[in-house]
């Protein structure tokens, strides 16, 4: 895979108060905490100039010394992991003295991410893309009608036009039971990159009316005109929002 030469700053956002399941980011998993996993993992993602942890507690910030990785510590207030990697990329920028083509923000409460997963968002990023994500396809009915999945329409040049928690577009005329059959449908998988310009630009806009209706941040991008890439993969995502999550990924836990 191609890569274009761009200096990459990969960020994890680590919030330590999630309403559904506190300090997740600590919990065990194999005998070490979930920030580890991801760190190490996303490590390996040969396009990374620099990885670092961006979190709001002082508790995460000693855990990822202590393995070894790098930290920043971000105000507690940000409203998204977007805000908070703008924040880590401007202490980085100050602290280093290297600037950066492009942010990936990588999910701190995903332990499954796939170092290819990385490799291939960075593959979109050409100095001309303004923001790109991950996108898979929809293979069953379960997922596809879930309100928790995210789905989202391609235009001919493969940017996403619109991402929606309905299923989209609508068939007309044919079953539900059919769709898949009938067309390709693509799932979000939550894992962004951003222009470092850009990524300023995104953290200053008002909340839209989209991005109300659907509590969806990408929508106020898209409202005001920002382009996001996307890129297909065939790994899909395992996030941990709740401790039953965390239940379900032990019981299927490989090394």
């Amino acid at each position: 895979m191609k890569i274009v030469e761009k200096n990459i700053l990969g960020i994890i956002p680590a919030r330590y108060a999630s309403t559904r399941f506190p300090a997740k980011m600590l919990a065990d998993i194999q005998g070490k905490p979930m920030i580890q996993h991801v760190y190490e993992r996303a490590s390996e993602a040969k396009c990374l100039d620099k990885l670092v942890v961006a979190t709001d507690n002082q508790n995460i910030v000693d855990v990822v010394k202590g393995f070894g990785g790098e930290v920043v510590l971000t105000r507690e207030d940000h409203p998204s992991g977007t805000d908070r990697c703008h924040e880590a990329l401007e202490i980085v920028r100050t602290t280093t003295k290297i600037g950066y083509d492009y942010v990936i923000n990588i999910q701190g409460d995903e332990p499954f991410i796939s170092p290819e997963q990385i490799e291939l968002l960075a593959s979109k990023l050409d100095g001309q893309t303004e923001i790109a994500t991950l996108i898979i396809k929809a293979l069953d009915m379960e997922k596809l009608f879930n309100v928790g999945e995210v789905k989202v329409v391609l235009d001919k040049d493969e940017n996403g036009i619109y991402f929606s928690r309905q299923v989209i577009p609508f068939l007309r005329n044919i079953p539900q039971e059919d769709w898949l059959k009938y067309h390709i449908f693509y799932r979000h998988v939550g894992m962004y990159a951003y222009r470092a310009d850009v990524l300023a630009q995104i953290t200053q806009l008002t909340p839209s009316l989209l991005e109300k209706a659907e509590s969806l941040e990408q929508l106020r991008w898209i409202e005001n005109g920002f382009k996001i890439k996307t890129a297909i993969t065939e790994h899909d995502s395992y996030c941990v929002d709740t401790p039953e999550d965390l239940a379900n990924l032990l019981s299927n836990w490989t090394v």
